[in-house]
């Protein structure tokens, strides 16, 4: 077999394996499962992390937790419910810190962080790759 061919057929069982390096993250949104909301639609949750919105649909005061700046996870989620990219999102909270009208949501370090956090506080939403989610936290939505 070819060398060429030989790392190419490596490179490919690598990026297919379930363990493999390139496993994409499944971003899910979670919430406490002492929380009474069961799903969320993206726009909901984009006005919740973007600021705009300071309370569930049921009327609980929410706190968003983000993860760390420009991770992997963090970035894919706000491309997918808010069609921003790090830059756009650094402005954005640059912009809305400077005239007064909000400050970002508290970041955390890693998935298992963010699910520690929202499992103890009913009022907590946060996003993990669902590799994280265990039965101290509900999924309300699900980025595709």
């Amino acid at each position: 077999m070819r060398l060429s061919t030989l790392a190419g057929f490596l490179l490919m069982v690598a990026f297919e394996a379930p363990g493999g390096v390139a496993r994409a993250a499944e971003v899910v949104v979670i919430v406490s499962a002492h929380n009474p909301v069961a799903t969320l639609r993206a726009d909901q949750v984009a006005d919740i992390f973007m600021g705009e919105a300071t309370r569930f649909p049921d009327g609980l005061e929410v706190q968003a937790l983000d993860q760390a700046w420009n991770t992997p996870l963090r970035n894919e989620f706000y491309q997918k419910v808010a069609s921003r990219t790090p830059a756009l999102m650094k402005a954005y909270w640059t912009k809305r810190i400077f005239t007064g009208r909000g400050q970002p949501p508290r970041e955390l370090s890693s998935s298992m962080a963010v699910r520690k956090a929202v499992a103890e506080n009913p009022g907590a939403i946060g996003y993990v790759d669902r590799a994280a989610v265990d039965a101290s936290v509900r999924v309300v939505l699900v980025l595709n």
